[in-house]
């Protein structure tokens, strides 16, 4: 097994600004590494080289359901709605599970929200452009998408700053178990809230047609209903947030990527590739677990360890990418910001759209914005799931 003395500043909050060498330093030297979890003693095995994670993902001893694993799913901490959900099982669960939304989440259907999509980002955009100033998170990455979700999901947008507390509460650093706790039962009252309304007044939205394939004998009982759209609405807006937040701070740090982009507004798909491949919004995947002794890049991973996916480190190994620390729209590359396989992520062709027309309109509206500050003001999320910072305020009137 690989050893090595080098102590990594994993868990540190003061780090994560500068997260992208310390990963670049644990897959050179140890790229299977075992990690002590700060807070339950843990044992974690952190993959950083894009192969090895490739290959855990395809692992058919490595999964989601740490019972399979030999261990207590209740002393792993997490939240209880979410362990039910389609992102924390293995088929057939899973199967049953995602078969139920994927008809919401194809192209075509994410296609037909495009014109809605650009009128949220024009009256954003509107509203910045009086003000002179565009605080990025606050008045377009955080609301554009979570307003999205929320219309698709039937749900009232007006409700979205309760969603931002309660999914920032889920998903952070389990430094606080109990914020934690009530941050999920208050979710998860107000989701079983809106089933008993909807289900008095069904629609033709979402949350209506998960209602009826319950009632129905779809095989989703009330727990998975209200799991499902706990998780639809979590990860169907904190991803955007910082896919968005995450692209334009690389665009404005590379200032040749941002011209091209300016001369040529059509090129935002591509910008979105790049960025969630340079600086995506999900640092390390949901964790998984080793259900039998599993061999990863010459490391055995013992049966019941936690494995972690480092798709921040992945995407820019230089064994799978050329000049990896260089941002460039113009590649093509695979990347693992949306994992692979049976897991890839269902909200990729809707991530895809905000992003691509939020720079799309940026740059046609205000290609002169400049970062207020520099990089060095700004602050990061805390935890190892999203990389995202929690401001970037930018001048329009440059």
């Amino acid at each position: 097994m690989m050893t090595s003395t080098m102590v990594y500043p994993i868990w540190d909050a003061a780090a994560r600004g500068d997260s992208h060498a310390m990963w670049a330093r644990m897959r050179r030297d140890d790229p299977v590494y075992e990690a002590i979890g700060p807070l339950t003693g843990n044992r974690i095995w952190m993959i950083t080289r894009y192969a090895d994670c490739e290959s855990v993902i395809r692992h058919p001893c490595v999964g989601k359901e740490p019972a399979k694993a030999g261990l207590n799913a209740d002393a792993l901490g997490g939240d209880e709605l979410l362990t039910r959900s389609m992102i924390s099982v293995d088929p057939p669960d899973h199967t049953r599970l995602r078969r139920l939304v994927n008809k919401a989440f194809t192209p075509r259907v994410i296609a037909r929200l495009e014109p809605r999509i650009r009128d949220l980002v024009d009256e954003m955009l509107d509203a910045a452009a009086a003000r002179g100033r565009l605080e990025v998170i606050e008045d377009l990455a955080f609301p554009l998408p979570v307003t999205v979700i929320a219309e698709l999901l039937g749900i009232p947008a007006a409700d979205r700053e309760r969603f931002r507390a309660w999914s920032r509460a889920v998903l952070a650093p389990a430094a606080d178990a109990t914020a934690a706790r009530e941050a999920s039962l208050a979710f998860a009252g107000y989701i079983n809230d809106l089933v008993v309304q909807r289900r008095a007044e069904p629609g033709e939205d979402l949350l209506s047609r998960l209602i009826v394939a319950e009632d129905e004998g779809e095989k989703l009982d009330h727990t998975e209903l209200l799991g499902m759209v706990m998780l639809l609405l979590i990860a169907g807006h904190e991803t955007t947030v910082n896919l968005i937040g995450n692209g334009l701070l690389a665009l404005l740090e590379h200032p040749s990527a941002w011209s091209e982009l300016v001369d040529d507004p059509t090129l935002a798909p591509g910008v979105v590739e790049e960025v969630l491949r340079y600086d995506g919004p999900v640092e390390v995947a949901p964790l998984r677990f080793a259900y039998e002794d599993v061999t990863v890049g010459g490391v055995t991973i013992p049966r019941g360890g936690l494995v972690a996916l480092v798709l921040l480190s992945a995407n820019r190994d230089p064994e799978r990418f050329a000049d990896p620390d260089t941002f460039d729209i113009h590649r093509r590359d695979q990347h693992l910001a949306f994992g692979l396989g049976i897991h890839f992520c269902l909200g990729a062709p809707l991530a895809r759209l905000e992003g691509a027309i939020v720079f799309e309109q940026l740059a046609r509206r205000f290609p002169s914005m400049t970062l207020e500050g520099d990089r060095s003001q700004l602050r990061w999320l805390e935890g190892l799931l999203m990389r995202g910072v929690t401001e970037l305020p930018i001048d329009l009137t440059s």
